[in-house]
């Protein structure tokens, strides 16, 4: 399910601020944008995410700068960045270059800078746990939110889909009449004498291949199901993929029962709508 938050704090130690997004996804698919000071918390921030979100391809990315503080003297690993200054060397030898390497990514290769976690980071570490928190709170908020929507939407498509199961249903026996009507006429015409019980066999067999009571059924038995599912207070977005796919099933077998014009336009309509509930339900945990 899609969703968004952001949440900002500054305090003594710095600014922080938490950006989460989400698109459609079938599974939990979390990406962290952390911070190499904050990469020890990757491990909590994970279990507090799985906790609260079951469902999308979420990016939570972490932002935090001494917004007000003094930045303290930089600490280099000099056994770091002599073998750092090594490899390049050796490299350049192989490649037979002179180029000279950039202060700056050598100083950004990890480890060459020193960064501890001393007192001053934990102060921001804790904040960025417990914002975190809140992010979450926030983006959750969200999804509801949008789930709400899209529950409404989907009932209303079932409405739309019920609707139509009504027609087909009044529109079979009238069919069976007419075909068992264009026989007789066909009889007529050709001028042939037909036993009763030969015609009453043709006219039982017909019924059996038109009868769509069974699938008819199969829908408005699905349609509860899926009222049912949404009214849940838990992860439900599996197996209402199922159920469209269940949907799909009857709505096929009723369009090819179908020896009516009417009939398989509303079987059609069926699948348009069945297929509109299933592009939704991926956003759905």
């Amino acid at each position: 399910m899609t969703g968004y938050a952001r949440v900002e704090q500054l305090g003594p130690a710095g600014r922080l601020s938490w950006e989460l997004r989400s698109v459609n996804h079938r599974y939990l698919e979390l990406q962290l944008k952390l911070p190499e000071e904050f990469r020890s918390l990757e491990n909590e921030l994970r279990a507090l995410a799985t906790q609260r979100i079951g469902r999308g391809k979420v990016e939570a990315g972490l932002r935090f700068s001494r917004d007000g503080v003094a930045a303290g003297a930089l600490q280099i690993d000099g056994e770091r960045l002599s073998a750092v200054l090594a490899a390049i060397e050796q490299v350049s030898a192989q490649l037979r270059t002179s180029a000279a390497p950039d202060p700056i990514q050598v100083l950004a290769w990890p480890g060459v800078v020193k960064q501890e976690h001393t007192p001053e980071i934990a102060a921001p570490l804790a904040e960025a746990s417990l914002l975190f928190a809140a992010a979450l709170d926030d983006f959750t908020s969200t999804r509801s939110r949008e789930g709400e929507r899209t529950q409404a939407y989907l009932i209303e498509r079932l409405d739309a889909m019920a609707v139509l199961v009504d027609r087909v249903r009044l529109r079979a026996p009238q069919v069976r009449d007419a075909w068992l009507e264009r026989l007789r006429a066909k009889i007529a015409d050709l001028g042939v004498d037909v036993e009763p019980a030969r015609l009453a066999q043709e006219a039982a067999m017909a019924a059996q291949r038109l009868d769509v009571d069974e699938e008819l059924s199969r829908l408005a038995s699905h349609f509860v199901e899926v009222r049912d599912t949404l009214a849940r207070d838990e992860a439900v977005g599996r197996r209402l993929d199922f159920l469209m796919q269940e949907l799909n099933r009857e709505a096929n077998t009723l369009s090819s029962k179908s020896q009516d014009a009417e009939m398989t336009r509303c079987a059609v309509e069926m699948k348009v709508i069945i297929e509109q509930m299933r592009e939704q339900v991926q956003n759905i945990e």
